[in-house]
């Protein structure tokens, strides 16, 4: 169908490669543990929206692009490593609630909001060039070469790969959040939750400004 083959093996390989541990699965549990299932799953939702726009780009030709063009790739990945620098340093240079106890001016970073969770999510997949050359280098293993309908081909197993990837994170979210009710109780925990999560997003920016194109 559409030039598909291996199905089977695109399931079992996609479950495997969405269960791996990484920057997206402590982003989940980072959020699930600081504001429950709720903001595991909008980040949930957020990563799989960055990744559906690189498997639409992916379809059309724009992450073949994308990999092919030095400018275009610079341009992508210094984008995205600025903007996860700056989530990083916004979260780890908020003052802890113990110092507004001790009397201290300061100024608290806002919580963020459910649609905040979301879109950070997003933003960051689809400011990753790295994301970008995954689905470029494993969809086409599936999709025969002289297949009539590739786009589509891209578009039909890139959405079967994010469904099951949800669907796994929606389940990690979950079992994070219920994990965790001790951890949201206590403001030291959660100070040192927001540190944590921090420094995850520091750490995938300079991680994505080392990136080299391919």
């Amino acid at each position: 169908m559409l030039g598909i083959h291996d199905l089977l093996l695109f399931l079992v390989s996609g479950l495997l490669l969405n269960m791996t541990p990484g920057p997206d699965t402590a982003y989940i549990i980072g959020r699930s543990a600081q504001m429950g299932w709720r903001g595991g799953a909008a980040a949930a939702f957020g990563i799989s929206a960055g990744c559906l726009v690189h498997v639409v780009a992916n379809a059309v030709g724009l992450s073949a692009l994308l990999t092919a063009s030095a400018t275009a790739f610079a341009a992508v990945k210094w984008a995205g490593a600025a903007y996860l620098v700056y989530l990083g340093l916004t979260q780890l240079l908020a003052r802890r609630p113990a110092d507004a106890q001790a009397g201290r001016e300061m100024t608290t970073a806002p919580a963020a909001t459910l649609r905040q969770v979301f879109w950070q999510g997003a933003l960051t997949n689809v400011l990753n060039p790295k994301v970008a050359m995954f689905f470029l280098a494993f969809l086409p293993q599936f999709v025969a070469a002289d297949a009539p309908q590739k786009p589509i081909a891209f578009l039909l197993l890139g959405t079967i790969f994010i469904v099951n990837g949800t669907i796994w994170c929606l389940g990690v979210a979950v079992v994070a959040a219920r994990a965790a009710r001790r951890v949201r109780g206590s403001s030291a925990a959660l100070s040192w939750l927001n540190r944590a999560i921090g420094g995850l997003f520091v750490y995938l920016g300079v991680r994505i400004a080392m990136l080299e194109a391919r």
